[in-house]
Order: structure tokens, then sequence, then C-alpha cells
């Protein structure tokens, strides 16, 4: 039985689900005024936030974390899911930047220093579009994949017989 990950998938899976995992098991003793200020800044964001207890979003937060890692970490998930899984948490991250005022230089997308801490986990999207991508549109069936390479047989002719009438 084949895993539904191959080669290329491991090392962006074990990067993202290291950082992500350790991360998670960071948060899981977080004293009041870690739980306050974490809650505070993400709750500045996402205001519906707001009427969650500090101590129980860090919790949540924490045991999230956790399962997105593992997920990474762990090769009987499939890459599609893996990357679905990362591009929605790395999507709630970033959203924190662009909605965080004093993250962004005025009317720019560049980082102020403040902001630089969470404009860098724009990596984990990439891995997680990349995933989800990968995930996707290269487990298609064989006949799709048949009929890919036709067409692409089909354009390399095409282009040797432009280059020859040129």
């Amino acid at each position: 039985m084949a895993l539904p990950i191959t080669l290329s998938e491991i090392a962006p899976r074990i990067s993202a689900g290291a950082f992500i995992l350790n991360s998670g098991l960071g948060k899981r003793g977080a004293d009041e005024g870690t739980a306050a200020g974490l809650h505070g800044f993400a709750s500045g964001t996402y205001p519906f936030l707001k009427s969650v207890d500090p101590a129980t979003f860090v919790r949540v937060l924490s045991y999230s974390e956790i399962a997105v890692g593992a997920a990474l970490l762990t090769p009987f998930v499939p890459t599609a899911v893996a990357g679905a899984v990362l591009t929605g948490f790395s999507g709630g991250l970033l959203g924190l930047y662009l909605n965080t005022p004093g993250m962004r230089k005025p009317g720019s997308l560049a980082p102020t220093q403040e902001g630089l801490t969470v404009a860098k986990d724009v990596w984990l999207l990439g891995i997680g579009i990349g995933l989800l991508t990968r995930g996707t549109i290269d487990r298609q069936p064989r006949r799709v994949r048949k009929a890919a390479k036709t067409l692409v047989k089909a354009n390399k002719k095409v282009a040797r017989a432009a280059e020859r009438a040129a």
C-alpha cells in the first residue's frame, strides 16, 4: 500500500508541521498574562473572539496548532487535506497581519517592525497552497494525466513546426 504522500512533499510538510506543532505545544501551559496578550491581539482583529475567555482561547489555539502540526507530520494524511488545513490556518494568521492596525506601513503591504513577526508567516500560506494544489492536480485520474501528456506532445510538435517555418 502506497502512502498518499510523495518524496517532494516531505520537506515542506516537516518544516511547517514541526514549526506549528512546537508553537502549539509551547502554548499548552500559557500563564494568564500570555493568554490575555494573545487573546487581546486576536480579538482586536477578530471581534467575535472578545466573548471567549482568554484561557479558553489559548487552550483552543494550542490544540488547533497541535492538530494542524500533527496533520502535516502524519504521512497517512493525504497531501490535499494537509494543504487545505495549512492554507486555512495560515489564512487566519495573515488575516491578523492584514487587519491589525500598525502591522503594515500606511498604504502598503510591507510590514512595520511590529508586523514582521506575523508577515513572515506568508511562507506557511505558500506551503499550504503548494500542498493543496500538489495533492489535487498531481493526483488526477490516469486518463486525465494521459490526455495532458498527449496535449504537451502536440504543443511541442506545433512549436517545432513553427520554428522550422520561421
